[in-house]
């Protein structure tokens, strides 16, 4: 009897809408908070795999655009008095504007040199924002309860908030799985590999590239507009953290380079091992150390992440998991 094939996408948005809905359904705001942080950690580490999964370009910097949406959606809704949504999707505009003019010089720089120049863009527009009075400054910003009021309050501003980033995920997931899958993925690709040999074979390089990195760059700056919209404050520490741009690489690294379920295993897994190590008095204090010691341990033994892993060992698995 011949197996019926279910479409990976379908079943990932169909998986993700149930899993949403559960903590809905049985009223589990403590469930919901988690829910809401692997959504997020998903969208950073699906959005990042565009760059250094598909393209193979490695962006320890790439938080930046996590915190230019938070910035220029924070400042729509505070000072502007736009509502949520709108300021949302606008406030990814202009970081998609600026991924496309900064990625027009770095994306010539290769290996190293590219991973460097995005730290320290990273590092520069923290230290701009620090110092920028129109958006608060070293104090930042911050709401006035009162903002949430036209929401119905703060509790449905978080729920909103919440389906938001359910949402993006599932939209970062959805474009991920189409790039793999489209030319313009294969071009990245063969970028990846060699991207001399892409350029004697017809592949402009720095197109492809540069549209990769102004993609891999919305869906961030979504998500930081949604997550400072829920926090209620904004200070450039927190919005240009190095620290998450790194843990959303050992995610993609963890979970499967390249691969469009990867970043979600590796997010879903990384946040319940945080989540353990934190709560445990003996091993908190190890967080850091161990997320490291679990990065160098994939790289040298499961270079191909726990979806590469899973592939290997059961092939019937490569035609249904991308």
């Amino acid at each position: 009897m011949k197996r019926m094939r279910v479409p990976f996408l379908p079943a990932i948005v169909a998986l993700l809408a149930v899993l949403a809905a559960f903590p809905i359904l049985t009223n589990n705001p403590s469930m919901r908070e988690e829910l809401f942080l692997v959504f997020m950690l998903v969208t950073l580490a699906s959005s990042i795999n565009i760059i250094m999964g598909y393209t193979g370009y490695v962006s320890f910097g790439h938080i930046v655009f996590f915190g230019l949406g938070g910035y220029f959606a924070f400042y729509l809704m505070q000072i502007q008095g736009w509502h949520f949504i709108p300021s949302l999707i606008v406030a990814a505009i202009p970081s998609a504007v600026i991924a496309a003019l900064i990625g027009f010089p770095i994306l010539r720089l290769r290996g190293a040199y590219f991973a460097l120049a995005t730290v320290g863009i990273n590092e520069a527009m923290r230290v701009v924002f620090n110092n920028w009075d129109l958006f608060g400054g070293a104090v930042g910003m911050f709401f006035n309860f009162s903002v949430y009021t036209q929401y119905g309050g703060a509790k449905a501003a978080s729920e909103l908030a919440y389906y938001t980033m359910t949402v993006v995920a599932i939209a970062t997931i959805t474009v991920s799985y189409l790039i793999k899958r489209s030319k313009f993925g294969l071009a990245l690709m063969a970028i990846r590999e060699d991207q001399d040999v892409a350029m004697i074979v017809g592949i402009r390089p720095s197109r492809p590239k540069i549209a990769a990195y102004v993609i891999s760059a919305v869906f961030p700056a979504m998500a930081g507009a949604t997550f400072f919209f829920k926090n209620g404050i904004i200070e450039p520490g927190h919005a240009f953290e190095l620290l998450r741009s790194i843990e959303s690489l050992v995610m993609v690294v963890l979970g499967g380079i390249g691969t469009v379920a990867g970043p979600i295993v590796g997010a879903a897994a990384y946040e319940w091992l945080r989540g353990f190590l934190i709560t445990n008095p003996a091993l908190a204090n190890f967080q850091l150390f161990l997320a490291g010691l679990l990065l160098l341990v994939t790289v040298l033994f499961v270079s191909s992440g726990l979806v590469g892993w899973l592939r290997e060992r059961f092939p019937v698995l490569r035609g249904y998991v991308p």
